[in-house]
């Protein structure tokens, strides 16, 4: 039968190298999951452990999720980013970081899309989705 209660975890370990698996567990603060719903799943101080079987990388979190509206995630961005501003521009870094994540794209593109938006967020991430 399968199963691997009784199994010594060293002969598991050796099992797994044979098979061409390999584990490892990742020191994660935050994990998010973004739904087409525009929902996001959110995962805080999760367990991850990322498994790479032959190339297929697997990724398992555990934890406690919760659910947010995404667009409620952006509005509760850092609100002392104030200080983060550069005197030439008056975009908050914060709000760049914001854009670059959600939109994955480089630092300078999201600073771009934010002042053609006028510091609006969700227009910029927007801009560089087209």
């Amino acid at each position: 039968m399968f199963g691997g209660g009784g199994m010594n975890p060293r002969k598991m370990q050796q099992m797994m190298e044979q098979m061409g698996i390999d584990v490892d567990e990742l020191d994660a603060t935050e994990v998010v999951i973004s739904l087409d719903d525009g929902t996001e799943v959110v995962f805080s101080d999760p367990d991850v452990t990322k498994m790479d079987a032959r190339g297929q990388e697997t990724y398992q979190v555990l934890g406690d999720p919760v659910e947010r509206d995404a667009a409620d995630a952006i509005e509760a961005a850092p609100a002392d980013d104030s200080d983060d501003t550069d005197d030439d521009d008056a975009i908050p870094q914060g709000d760049v970081d914001i854009v670059v994540q959600r939109a994955s794209v480089p630092e300078d593109e999201a600073r771009e899309a934010l002042e053609a938006a006028d510091g609006d967020l969700a227009a910029a991430i927007d801009h560089v989705d087209e």
